[in-house]
C-alpha cells in the first residue's frame, strides 16, 4: 500500500510540473515589460516543482546567514543544480548558451533572466563579464559556477577567475555553496548523457538526497587581487571535498 502510495504521490507532482511549465512557456511569450517583475519569482517556485516532481531532497546547511547582496558560486557535479540553486536562492545565473536551446527549459531560463556565455569563446565570456557586472549593480544577487562547467563529482584542477573579476569590480561579496550528491553515480553528467538520460538517472535514484552547505561569505577586500582571492577560494572547496566526499 506505502508504494502505491508513493507512485500516487509523484504522479501528481509530475502533472503538477507539467502544468506550472505550460503556464511558464505561455508567459514566457509575452513581452518582457509585461512579465520581468513577475516572472522570476514564478521561476523559483517552477524549480522547486522541478526539484519535488524529480523526487529530490534538497537539505539545506546554512553555516551563515546571507549577505544583503551576494555572489553565489557553487560546486558543479550535475545537471540539477540549474534547478536546485535557484530553487534555494534568489539569483540570477549564468549558464552555457547550450541551455537556451534546452526543449521548453531553454525558453523558461531565459524569460528568468538567466546570463548565458559561449564558453570556448572570448568576446562571449568578455560579454558576459559585463552583464554579470551590470546585473550586479543593478541589485540582483548571480550564481556562478566557477569550475567553468559541469565536471562531475570531483572538482576541476582549478577556477575560472569570472566570479571573483565581478566581486572585485561591484565589491560584493562571494557565498561558496559546496554542494554533494549521497547517489553521487546517479546525479553526476557523464560523457555522451543526454539530458534526457540525465533526468531519468536522477528521477529513478535510489537514494534523492543532496546537501547545500552554504559556508561564510568571502569579501574581496580581504584578497589583494582576484587571482588571489580565487586561489584562496579554491582551496577551501579542496578541504569541503576532503570532507565531505574522500
Amino acid at each position: 500500500m506505502l508504494w502505491l502510495i508513493r507512485v500516487l504521490i509523484r504522479s501528481i507532482a509530475v502533472l503538477d510540473l507539467l502544468l506550472f511549465t505550460l503556464l511558464m512557456l505561455l508567459l514566457a511569450a509575452l513581452p518582457q515589460a509585461l512579465i520581468h517583475a513577475l516572472y522570476p519569482r514564478l521561476f523559483q517556485a517552477w524549480c522547486r516543482c522541478f526539484v519535488r516532481a524529480l523526487g529530490v531532497q534538497l537539505r539545506l546547511h546554512q553555516h551563515a546567514p546571507l549577505p544583503e547582496q551576494y555572489i553565489l558560486i557553487a560546486n558543479h557535479p550535475s545537471a540539477l543544480e540549474d534547478v536546485g540553486i535557484p530553487a534555494l536562492f534568489k539569483v540570477r545565473s549564468l549558464a552555457k548558451i547550450e541551455v537556451r536551446d534546452w526543449f521548453l527549459v531553454g525558453k523558461i531560463a531565459t524569460a528568468a533572466g538567466t546570463l548565458f556565455v559561449r564558453r570556448e569563446d572570448k568576446a562571449s565570456r568578455q560579454a558576459a563579464l559585463a552583464e554579470l557586472i551590470a546585473a550586479v549593480n543593478a541589485g540582483d544577487n548571480i550564481a556562478i559556477f566557477p569550475e567553468g562547467g559541469c565536471h562531475g563529482r570531483l572538482l576541476a584542477e582549478r577556477f575560472q577567475f569570472g566570479a571573483f573579476a565581478v566581486a572585485f569590480a561591484t565589491k560584493t561579496p562571494i557565498v561558496p555553496v559546496f554542494l554533494h550528491h549521497e547517489a553521487q553515480i546517479s546525479f553526476e553528467w557523464r560523457a555522451n548523457e543526454s539530458l534526457l538520460q540525465k533526468i531519468f538517472a536522477i528521477f529513478t535514484s535510489p537514494n534523492p538526497a543532496v546537501h547545500y552547505h552554504v559556508f561564510p561569505a568571502l569579501y574581496p577586500a580581504d584578497f589583494e587581487n582576484k587571482e588571489i582571492f580565487c586561489e584562496a577560494c579554491y582551496k577551501y572547496y579542496i578541504a569541503w571535498q576532503n570532507r565531505f566526499l574522500i
